[in-house]
């Protein structure tokens, strides 16, 4: 039966974390491969971005239980971890990279993480091994920049600038965008399509459907703190929130309205 609905999953590092703060976008390399095994064994399965979007506009159809993988920032732990565990799965992903850091560190989170610590991100040649390996790589703009507290000329530039970069990495167009923080506003979204993108990414959870604004598009957070179970039900209900009160309240409400006894 052709997908109604789509989830998008947004992770970001996978390795070792060493603080709370660390603990809240850093899964370990056990508890990715957990998640990825545990989704398999419940029936789903990872779509490329190309294959999202193509049944976003109505030109193909996808299997229930369809979700898109992505990973902002392109940390080298999805080279080392998460690589491995989809390719045995024969799983596709889309990395959303930080064009003028690629090799570097993530600097922007210098001043966030308490122990000052940054990791590294992946380079050219990793980047390149991957796309070999089903992985497709968009826009997280030149610097991790907030993009709302940008004038219009710094805007058109992390905008502009971070596709022109990709593009002569990578030798085909950069069409989509994940906005970084999520952080985005009618005049960002304004200069996205400008600058050429087709769609962005946001970090409003939720489901996609067919008539989901593309610049707005929606994801589910995934946190280090998540078990397995716990994405397995944030995914089901398209929520944030994968705790077990979350979930049986969700299907009371359910049973409720088809029994007409729910005011909500």
């Amino acid at each position: 039966m052709n997908a109604v609905r789509i989830p998008v999953l947004m992770y970001h590092r996978v390795g070792e974390a060493h603080n709370d703060w660390e603990r809240k976008y850093c899964v370990s390399p056990q508890r990715f491969a957990d998640h990825m095994r545990a989704l398999a064994r419940a029936g789903w399965r990872a779509v490329s971005i190309e294959d999202f979007f193509a049944w976003l506009d109505g030109r193909a159809e996808l299997p229930e239980q369809s979700f898109l993988l992505t990973f902002d920032d392109g940390f080298l732990g999805v080279h080392e971890h998460a690589a491995p565990v989809l390719t045995a799965l024969g799983w596709p992903a889309t990395v959303f990279l930080v064009s003028q850091l690629i090799g570097k560190r993530d600097d922007w989170c210098e001043a966030h993480n308490p122990s000052g610590v940054t990791y590294p991100l992946m380079d050219a040649s990793h980047i390149r091994e991957l796309r070999g390996q089903g992985f497709s790589f968009h826009s997280h703009t030149r610097n991790h920049a907030d993009l709302p507290m940008l004038d219009d000329s710094q805007l058109r530039d992390q905008l502009a600038g971070s596709r022109t970069d990709l593009q002569a990495l990578l030798g085909e167009e950069t069409a989509y965008l994940a906005y970084p923080y999520g952080h985005h506003d009618d005049r960002v979204l304004q200069a996205a399509q400008a600058a050429g993108y087709q769609a962005a990414f946001s970090v409003q959870p939720g489901f996609n459907r067919r008539d989901v604004d593309r610049f707005r598009l929606r994801r589910l957070d995934v946190f280090g703190t998540d078990s397995a179970a716990a994405l397995r039900r944030k995914i089901t209900l398209g929520s944030n929130d994968g705790s077990l009160g979350h979930s049986l309240r969700y299907g009371a409400g359910r049973v409720l309205a088809r029994l007409g006894l729910n005011n909500n």
